[in-house]
């Protein structure tokens, strides 16, 4: 597991959920994989109760699954529940991007201009670890230029349950159209043409489908049936 560094003022609780999400989204925590209460609160250095609560947040998200007397497991990959959130999230994308064309400013922009670009250059040079991360923050650029940015960190952990097939899509299908999506996103904010902009939201949000088929034949072990 992944150790993050814990942020000043961040709660014992909030450390813990943290770094739980993140490794569940990385793979490092791998679907169907046991965790141990004990062991995580030894790793962060921190008490078993917080750990515990963080474990019980993303049991009611659907990332971990509780059995008594069995222990706490990270949920397999639940297709009802990718959708689901790739409906989440079709539904707050389209209307955050069409408020960012009447929001945008030079600084915003500039800001998504440097994100496609660094995109652009690590997919060029088949660097493609950083692209996930650049996704997720291209993303969030949107939701800030449009004053959404609480909407972004309240749906932030149901969105886990697409971004980890997102995540295998990258690793997996090799599936890079997300990039010349981005740039066609930036391109339609700039000119404040809100029918394209939440039209190539609708195409991004439907890569998903085409790439399942190819993700399950490699990694069947991480869906359920």
């Amino acid at each position: 597991m992944t150790k993050y560094k814990r942020f000043p003022r961040e709660t014992a609780r909030d450390f813990a959920l943290r770094v739980l999400k993140g490794n569940i989204l990385s793979f490092e925590l791998m679907p169907g994989t046991a965790i141990s209460e004990n062991e995580i609160a030894t790793e962060l250095g921190i008490s078993r109760t917080p750990v515990r609560e963080a474990i019980i947040e993303l049991s009611k998200a659907y990332l971990i699954e509780i059995y008594p007397q069995k222990g706490s497991f990270i949920s397999l990959i639940d297709p009802k529940m990718v959708e689901e959130a790739r409906f989440l999230r079709k539904v707050t994308d389209t209307a955050v991007i069409e408020t960012a064309c009447d929001e945008i400013d030079e600084e915003g922009i500039a800001l998504l201009e440097d994100n496609v670009t660094l995109q652009e250059f690590y997919l060029s040079k088949g660097m493609t670890d950083k692209l996930f991360d650049l996704d997720n923050q291209f993303h969030k650029i949107i939701y800030a230029i449009a004053k959404k940015d609480i909407i972004y960190e309240i749906h932030s952990t149901l969105m886990i349950h697409f971004d980890r097939v997102r995540n295998l899509s990258v690793e997996t299908a090799k599936d890079f159209k997300v990039v010349g999506d981005h740039r066609a996103m930036l391109e339609a904010i700039r000119s404040r043409d809100k029918k394209t902009a939440a039209q190539l939201v609708e195409k991004h949000l439907n890569r998903y489908p085409i790439d399942e088929k190819d993700i399950r034949s490699q990694r069947p072990e991480y869906f359920k049936a």
